[in-house]
């Protein structure tokens, strides 16, 4: 999954983007607050990691802005404030959870891992239980079939599947995959289509549901 991460302090820039891509999270890390805004729009992010006290565009000003723009992006703020007036701000913005300096690297892993799990798969479980009996373990972003037998998938096979489960129950439309997915490369249905085909090679030809002129989704048991 790819976070954002805007720290203007480079030591914990640096210490913060090193370890959370040593657990396997894409990472893009900003040091103000006006790079980190136009990068939410050139591509999308799972979750951000803002820094309230950085040059140009300070964390909460940051996270004003997106969502006067409708962006609905999980929010964890860094911060080495403890006056409750000054957080109460983040939380009356929609911030999903703060992480106060200093504090251990593995304090801040649990508190990634929760608020992607419950934000995009609704469980407090490593593993989410899909139609006909296959899994998604959430943590390592693999697929399992009915026997437990882990289904091997190419890279952009394991985006779109993530992005299918990420938004498990409700259509994604293949617009939203080809943005999400291929990101910024050019991409035309047809190749879609084929990367779903060979996903449902794998799996079953019912794992992903498609409806016509609204997308494709994969359901929970």
């Amino acid at each position: 999954m790819r976070l954002l991460l805007l720290e203007d302090d480079i030591a914990y820039n640096q210490s913060i983007k090193e370890y959370l891509e040593s657990l396997g999270y894409e990472v893009d890390s900003f040091e103000n607050g006006e790079e980190a805004y136009f990068a939410v729009y050139e591509k999308p992010y799972h979750l951000l990691l803002l820094d309230i006290r950085v040059p140009k565009l300070n964390g909460y000003e940051l996270m004003k802005k997106l969502k006067s723009d409708n962006k609905d992006i999980p929010v964890i703020f860094i911060t080495s404030l403890t006056d409750i007036n000054n957080l109460s701000i983040g939380y009356e913005l929609g911030c999903s959870d703060y992480i106060k300096k200093p504090f251990a690297l593995k304090e801040l892993k649990y508190r990634v891992e929760q608020i992607l799990k419950l934000y995009y798969f609704h469980t407090n479980n490593d593993k989410l239980t899909l139609s006909d009996g296959y899994k998604y373990d959430v943590k390592n972003e693999t697929l399992y079939d009915a026997k437990d037998n882990v289904i091997e998938l190419t890279n952009k096979e394991k985006q779109l599947v993530l992005l299918l489960v990420s938004n498990v129950n409700n259509y994604v439309s293949i617009e939203r995959i080809k943005d999400e997915v291929w990101n910024d490369s050019y991409v035309n249905d047809v190749d879609v289509r084929m990367c779903i085909k060979n996903i449902r090679k794998k799996s079953s030809k019912d794992f992903i549901v498609s409806l016509r002129g609204v997308g494709y989704r994969v359901v929970k048991s």
